[in-house]
């Protein structure tokens, strides 16, 4: 991937350091909160002691019924609470049992929303101890529809809106936050939202989804993330009618105007929160996410879920399912449907496959490559179609006749491995699956588009036509099957067992900068963490319910590369990098106040 972006950026590495480059900024944490202990007392402050009707309101320190009778009398809160004390548990129990209630996940959504603009600790809490349920309502798929309709439910500004308006001034913007300790910024421009496409403005729930789970699976605090969307207008005309659409109402600006607001942003990032503030970028399109990536990569700790996260995510399944399978990465031919305008990943999971089949088997990255191909809407991209191709497209075109669809070119390439990121959904048709299932005996099929309606299969479809014999993970989630008395567990390729460990691995070691070889070292961990256990329910991803565990080891490795490239400011290094790193995390057990 590196090498993909060097090309773009004449040669530069992210590797090549400028001397005089500041490594300032970074996180303080003032009060020593993060450094107290669970039952050490804490002073809830905002800008002065919260305390009464002020302190209930404030999300951060309010725990609702949970305050004790030492806490209501020192914090003005008699009257204000009816008499009952609840635990913490007793409230998720609650809540719990309130959501389960609901049956439209939209409702769950906005239910979630509320507790976390309510009472922060509890909200968390809740994601950490009901991951895998909660999950999809807080992210995919969930998310897309409350994207979709974010002007309408829009209830409580989250995170920062910079438009076109905001030209000149966006460093004043960035300064209205109220936070001034930023570890993590997830912005979006809303171009490509999921496989929704243009949601403008209403993109905002991408980033405000991405952080929760930074701060719930990541442990990265909550108070150091920040949710941005850079509003440059949209293409979609049926928001720009909208009535209660919140976004600028012009079609999208482009060219200069374009990259003069992007370069406007990064920099005042830079100036307002230092060198090791993680800029993650989301969901922009395809031909902005390539140059935005090439073009600050050298310059600043940045990073693009849909292009590495995606890539390092899948890449660990695949290294997983090799103990199924069998056989080493270099010895496997894969097939990717999906390298265009809709979605990037499939691009990026190529690179990243290279790079490891490259690392492990010491061959060029132009001869990995070659054990790689990819279909997009015009068929197989072979050598013959080199000066039509998109420059991000043009490793990949190799020596063959051209083959026009995605039925054909599984008959010609004969893979072990189809991966599908084309953003289009039923596009691994019957036909397809089967001939997968003639050339091999364990096919590994990879539905990797979100959410649910865009999956080029289900997971039914993958073990009826294959009959039973597929290996199968999909990118949204999918329910147990039965096929002939077996239950198949379908595994999710889910970016957040990737991202808040990386994000983590980054803050802990006070990075400048992202390399390939710390998405590699994620990679290698996540796979490291699927048991016999595990692999015996044809599984290929450990279960989401110890996330936090698995973040903490994916921390661990890439802090551990960091500081082997010397990227890494903490010094010294610390001992035990899991240790640290499960020592740094964020906990929503609530403090007891002074």
């Amino acid at each position: 991937m590196e090498s993909t972006m060097k090309e773009m950026r004449d040669g530069a590495s992210v590797l090549d350091m400028d001397p005089n480059s500041t490594v300032g900024g970074g996180v303080e944490d003032v009060y020593g909160e993060d450094r107290a202990t669970e039952d050490q007392l804490v002073t809830p402050w905002t800008i002065s002691v919260a305390s009464g009707y002020s302190l209930l309101r404030d999300p951060h320190h309010n725990k609702g019924l949970a305050f004790t009778e030492k806490e209501r009398d020192a914090h003005y809160l008699r009257g204000l609470l009816p008499p009952v004390v609840l635990n913490q548990q007793l409230q998720e129990k609650k809540f719990m049992n309130s959501i389960r209630q609901y049956q439209v996940p939209l409702q769950k959504y906005m239910a979630l929303m509320e507790l976390q603009e309510r009472n922060e600790r509890l909200f968390y809490k809740l994601l950490i101890d009901n991951v895998e349920e909660l999950l999809p309502v807080v992210y995919t798929p969930t998310v897309g529809e409350a994207c979709q309709k974010y002007g309408s439910i829009f209830r409580r500004p989250q995170g920062l809106y910079i438009s076109l308006k905001e030209k000149g001034k966006i460093l004043e913007v960035l300064k209205n936050w109220p936070e001034r300790s930023i570890q993590v910024i997830v912005v979006t421009d809303g171009e490509r939202i999921l496989g929704l496409g243009d949601l403008g403005c209403q993109g905002m729930g991408i980033p405000v989804g991405k952080l929760s789970l930074y701060a719930a699976l990541g442990g990265v605090r909550p108070s150091a993330c920040l949710p941005i969307t850079i509003d440059v207008g949209t293409n979609n005309e049926k928001l720009l009618k909208d009535e209660f659409y919140i976004g600028l109402r012009q079609r999208r600006a482009t060219g200069e105007e374009y990259a003069e607001l992007l370069q406007e942003f990064m920099s005042a990032v830079k100036q307002n929160y230092g060198e090791k503030v993680l800029i993650q970028f989301e969901d922009f399109a395809n031909h902005n996410a390539f140059e935005l990536l090439a073009k600050y990569g050298t310059t600043h700790l940045v990073f693009n879920d849909d292009i590495q996260g995606t890539a390092a995510v899948v890449l660990a399944g695949i290294v997983a399912a090799l103990k199924l399978i069998g056989g080493t990465l270099a010895e496997h031919t894969f097939l990717f449907l999906g390298a265009g305008e809709v979605r990037h990943a499939g691009t990026g999971i190529a690179e990243l496959i290279a790079l490891e089949m490259s690392k492990q088997v010491k061959a060029p990255l132009e001869e990995t490559r070659k054990k790689i191909w990819l279909v997009d809407s015009k068929g197989l991209i072979v050598s013959s179609r080199k000066d039509s191709l998109q420059h991000f497209k043009k490793p990949w075109a190799h020596e063959h006749e051209p083959v026009h669809s995605l039925l054909d070119a599984v008959k010609a390439i004969k893979p072990t491995v189809l991966i599908g990121s084309s953003g289009v959904g039923r596009t691994f048709t019957k036909e397809i699956i089967e001939a997968m299932a003639s050339v091999n005996e364990k096919p590994l099929i990879l539905a990797l588009s979100n959410p649910t309606s865009q999956s080029e299969c289900t997971a039914e479809e993958a073990y009826t036509w294959s009959e039973g014999r597929a290996i199968f993970a999909s990118g949204s989630p999918f329910d147990p099957f039965d096929y002939n008395g077996k239950v198949f567990v379908p595994g999710q390729s889910n970016n957040a067992y990737i991202f808040p460990g990386l994000g983590l691995g980054l803050v802990i070691s006070g990075a400048i900068r992202v390399h390939d070889d710390m998405l590699l070292a994620a990679s290698e961990a996540l796979a490291k963490q699927v048991t016999e256990e595990i692999y015996e329910k044809g599984l290929i991803y450990p279960p989401l319910s110890n996330i936090r565990k698995i973040s903490a080891s994916i921390a661990a490795n890439v802090a551990g590369k960091a500081y082997e490239l010397g990227l890494a400011t903490r010094l010294p290094r610390p001992q035990n990098l899991v240790k640290y790193a499960e020592s740094c995390m964020y906990t929503p057990i609530y403090r007891s106040y002074r």
